[in-house]
């Protein structure tokens, strides 16, 4: 499992997402941005954080350090606002805590041009995880010390909120054009070429086992916790080696427009206008 640490201070809310996760700080010492099991996601959203963030960390993608936080909600008891209130309340125990990056700044799409490589390997992993929220309304990447961190996977592996479809759910082509990285992506062969042959069984079965049980459990669809994580790798190993089932055109990126509101088709209609 994750490290797992207990929050002893809730410090403030960050308002910029529909999902109203909170700065807080824990008994290691560290700052985190905790994310709520009992936000309207629910805890799909922090199975998916796990997966994909611990995923993208193994294939050498820059992504904040994920620990389980333990929450009293008495820890915020000072906070005035009541919706903040009742979603601690609601999140009694463990929720998922992202590593904070003070002073990070977030990723401007049209005051830094990134390398092929670099969008071509994220692009590709957004794509195989099913990402629909790293558009350049919202590119969910922070830039800190240099270097850009991708966040917020909450929305990405969307098929598990439709278990008995999940197959149907997550094929077709990704919606490239909606994606921020998409008009500098033009070494997707490349990308593929690395990624696609390190995502094996074992890789992912390390992965699901940081899931917590009790995220798992309960789900009608399945007998218990390690029932769901098989069919997590079954889907997903199956998709690695098809990517050409769900991204066409590997070495042509697709050109996006600079203005308009589309958004990609795929996109859960929770998520709203922000990031998580």
């Amino acid at each position: 499992m994750l490290p797992l640490v207990t929050a002893i201070r809730y410090v403030t809310p960050l308002r910029e997402g529909g999902s109203l996760p909170g700065v807080v700080e824990a008994d290691d010492l560290g700052t985190y941005v905790m994310k709520f099991t009992g936000a309207g996601q629910g805890r799909k959203a922090l199975v998916a954080e796990v997966i994909a963030g611990e995923l993208g960390r193994r294939l050498g993608l820059r992504v904040p350090d994920q620990v389980i936080i333990d929450l009293d909600p008495v820890i915020g008891r000072h906070e005035p606002d009541p919706d903040v209130q009742d979603l601690l309340k609601a999140s009694t125990g463990w929720n998922l805590g992202v590593d904070f990056l003070p002073g990070s700044l977030g990723f401007d799409p049209l005051g830094w041009t990134p390398d092929a490589g670099f969008a071509s390997r994220v692009l590709w992993f957004d794509a195989f995880i099913g990402n629909v929220d790293r558009s350049w309304r919202n590119p969910n990447m922070l830039v800190w010390h240099g270097d850009v961190w991708l966040i917020d996977h909450g929305a990405s592996l969307y098929f598990h909120h439709a278990w008995a479809n999940a197959s149907r759910v997550f094929s077709g082509p990704y919606d490239v054009d909606d994606h921020v990285l998409t008009r500098y992506a033009t070494g997707l062969a490349d990308a593929e070429a690395e990624f696609a042959p390190r995502i094996t069984e074992p890789l992912l079965r390390e992965i699901l086992g940081l899931v917590p049980d009790r995220w798992l459990d309960g789900d009608p669809n399945f007998d218990g916790p390690d029932t769901a994580r098989d069919a997590y790798v079954e889907l997903l190993l199956a998709r690695a080696a098809n990517p050409r089932d769900w991204l066409p055109q590997l070495d042509v990126a697709h050109r996006r427009p600079d203005t308009g509101t589309r958004r990609g088709e795929k996109r859960p209609s929770w998520l709203g206008g922000g990031g998580s």
